[in-house]
């Protein structure tokens, strides 16, 4: 028996950070949405019990380090599954984006091993698993569009976002989330207006999302990597309606509500980025 299972982007229409917790992590509220651009996971029972990771690129660990790995081992070990499996990884989402590549593929594959191995946990139960791997593997679980809080584990899934088309630049640097985050500076935050973002998708006004973007996160990110800056005002010279880095970075993205529009930002950027992509919003 094979299971395939979608696994998709993920990016950060608001990202807020409130302060930091005591443990550690800081308190967030963000409004996420997926996108169509993803990962497969496909998964098939084998007959020795162990778990063997297989990948289409070779920039992934097959081992412990890899968040698909851990949810597979803490699923099997939760409710002692002595079935072994094959998780193959096809991966078209940038790695170390800030697209929730590495736990979107978690995410997807607890759905997929709970169709294998009949386990038929609510998504509730799956989020709270995923929630031991990774901050945003609980909303990935869940999918759509939602208002995330805590550390990324309290999800409220909210209307669908106007339909719309996301170009994404994903430069060539990587990001570690973790020193981003360390390096926040309470006295210095933007705060936006997350409140404002809910409520502009609620009423389905385009403009009003659009002008409710924001990252905190950004002026940390930016200051490493300038490039980022100047994606995002090419991006708004070539025509979009808004841009914005998602997550820690450093890929950026920017909302077109026409197609021709998005069109001729994809094709301007192609230019000179290597890694762009022009995807719709998922309903």
């Amino acid at each position: 028996m094979e299971v395939n299972v979608k696994a998709p982007a993920k990016i950060n229409l608001s990202l807020d950070a409130l302060y930091k917790r005591e443990d550690g992590y800081h308190e967030l509220e963000m409004v996420m949405t997926t996108i169509d651009l993803s990962d497969r996971i496909r998964i098939r029972k084998i007959d020795e019990d162990k778990i063997v990771l297989k990948a289409s690129t070779g920039m992934l660990p097959l081992d412990k380090r890899n968040h698909v790995y851990q949810a597979a081992k803490l699923l099997k070990n939760q409710f002692q599954i002595t079935q072994g499996v094959e998780i193959f990884i096809e991966k078209n989402i940038p790695i170390s984006a800030g697209l929730a590549g590495g736990s979107t593929d978690a995410a997807a594959t607890l759905r997929g091993l709970n169709e294998l191995w009949d386990l038929a946990l609510s998504l509730e139960e799956l989020a709270e698993i995923g929630a031991q791997v990774g901050s945003d593997v609980p909303y990935c679980i869940y999918g759509g569009t939602a208002f995330v809080t805590g550390r990324g584990e309290c999800i409220k899934q909210i209307a669908d976002i106007p339909q719309c088309w996301v170009v994404l630049v994903k430069p060539r640097a990587g990001v570690s989330t973790a020193s981003v985050f360390g390096a926040l500076s309470f006295n210095k935050i933007e705060h936006p207006d997350t409140s404002g973002m809910i409520q502009a998708i609620e009423a389905q006004s385009y403009a009003g999302m659009v002008s409710c973007l924001g990252n905190v996160l950004e002026q940390v990110t930016i200051a490493r990597h300038p490039d980022i800056d100047r994606i995002k005002l090419k991006m708004m010279q070539f025509g979009a309606d808004a841009a914005l880095m998602s997550g820690s970075g450093p890929t950026v993205f920017c909302l077109c509500e026409k197609y021709s529009r998005a069109q001729r930002v994809y094709n301007g950027l192609k230019g000179f980025c290597d890694e762009v992509y022009l995807v719709r919003s998922l309903k």
